[in-house]
Order: C-alpha cells, then sequence, then structure tokens
C-alpha cells in the first residue's frame, strides 16, 4: 500500500480473540489508524496479500496455525512489517519470532500507548530504510537517492516513470504486484480495465533489461494476477 507514516496506516490485525480484537482495533482506531482484522491464521494471510496492509499485528496464539508458522509463510511472499503480540514472555519464542522476520514484539497484557509507538517506530523505520538504501535484486541495483538503476554495472536510461515503476517492483522483490495496484501506487490515477500504461512501459523496461515478455529475466508476468521482479536464476 506504500503509504508515509504521516498519512493514515492501515493496518491488519489477526487476532482469535475477539474482545482482545475489538479493544484493539478501537484504541488504534481512536489513534488514527485503519484497522482490518481476521480470526485465524489463514484468513490472515489472504487478508494481507489482498489488501496490502502498511503493518500486520500478528497473535502467535491462532486456532488454526501457530503465528511463527504464519510469520515464515508470510515472509515467503511479502515484506510487510509485522509486529508480534504474544503472551509468551520467554526469550526462545521471542528470538523465534525475530528470526523467523517479525521487525518488533509486544508482551500481553499491553498498553494502547506503547503499542501505537511500537507502530509508529516500526513504519518510521522501515520508511527511512526503503528512502535510504539502494536496492539489489540480481544484478540490477536501483538508488532511490540518486534515482539511477544499473544492470550488470552498465546504466539504464529510464524515464522517470520507467524509474518510478521500476523501483516499486524492486522494493518488493518476488511479490506478484497488480495493475490496479501499479496504477494507484506509481501513476496515482484509478483502475481502468482498458488502460494499457502499465503493460507499455513493462515492454520499455523489458527492452532496457535485454529481455521480452517471451524469454524474460527480472520481469515475469503472472497471467491473469500481476507482474513480480525477480533475480534470475544462478545470479
Amino acid at each position: 500500500m506504500g503509504t508515509s507514516i504521516a498519512a493514515v496506516a492501515q493496518l491488519l490485525l489477526i487476532e482469535d480473540d475477539p474482545t482482545i480484537r475489538a479493544n484493539i482495533m478501537r484504541a488504534l482506531t481512536e489513534r488514527g489508524h485503519a484497522v482490518s482484522s481476521t480470526p485465524t491464521a489463514m484468513a490472515g494471510l489472504q487478508t494481507a496479500l489482498a489488501e496490502r496492509p502498511d503493518l500486520v499485528l500478528l497473535d502467535l496464539g491462532l486456532p488454526d496455525m501457530d503465528g511463527t508458522d504464519l510469520l515464515r509463510m508470510l515472509r515467503a511472499v511479502s515484506s510487510v512489517p509485522v509486529i508480534v503480540t504474544t503472551a509468551r514472555d520467554d526469550e526462545a519464542v521471542i528470538t523465534a519470532v525475530l528470526d523467523a522476520g517479525a521487525d518488533d514484539y509486544v508482551v500481553k497484557p499491553f498498553g494502547a500507548a506503547q503499542l501505537d509507538a511500537r507502530i509508529r517506530a516500526v513504519l518510521r523505520r522501515g520508511a527511512t530504510d526503503t528512502a535510504a538504501q539502494p536496492l539489489v535484486v540480481g544484478e540490477l541495483r536501483v538508488d532511490p537517492r540518486s534515482r539511477e538503476a544499473d544492470l550488470a554495472g552498465r546504466r539504464l536510461e529510464l524515464t522517470p516513470k520507467e524509474f518510478d515503476l521500476l523501483h516499486y517492483l524492486a522494493a518488493r522483490p518476488g511479490e506478484v504486484v497488480t495493475r490496479r495496484e501499479l496504477l494507484t501506487e506509481v501513476w496515482q490515477v484509478p483502475y481502468g480495465g482498458a488502460d494499457k500504461t502499465v503493460d507499455v512501459h513493462l515492454s520499455w523496461l523489458r527492452r532496457k533489461l535485454d529481455e521480452s515478455a517471451q524469454q524474460p529475466r527480472y520481469l515475469h508476468t503472472v497471467r491473469g494476477v500481476g507482474v513480480k521482479l525477480v533475480a534470475p536464476a544462478g545470479s
């Protein structure tokens, strides 16, 4: 979704206890966040992929799957920031969730002010990291500070919009990004079914990356869904 921390953050709460879920949602909504929720791991995974929230709040004690296992599954397909909420104040558990890809954790019971502060800190850290660091996927390097991209050391001559498109995809390596999302986030325009803007720019990018839709190396079309940027095999 790419919401800046100055704007409303879209949060996904994965929590099975209805009372805790309602209390957290109310407290975070009062603090200006937009919050959706699911009570199970698999519903949470589906919602995270469909809604692309800015941050996920993940309870470990879910009825259909341990939260740590869900975290590993989520990390395989998404880089969304995750804060784990747990009643298990145990160093081994906390180490395990951090190793599995959690950005932070809070131990129950916790106050709404503490949770809000941790959310803002993680989002702020993520925004800083994304803005500051060059993105590297295989031999492709995209530097948002200089707005320059190189492939195997060769500078790519990109238009501003081509760079924006490449940077958006490179920030989500391996994730399937829909055309709707690209039009909304890169072009800031409503999605139109007949709009070929994304396809045209992807075609131009492929040409500059020395590939084609028929023989892709970095840009892979997922038919009926969208496109993903991945490093070529063996790179």
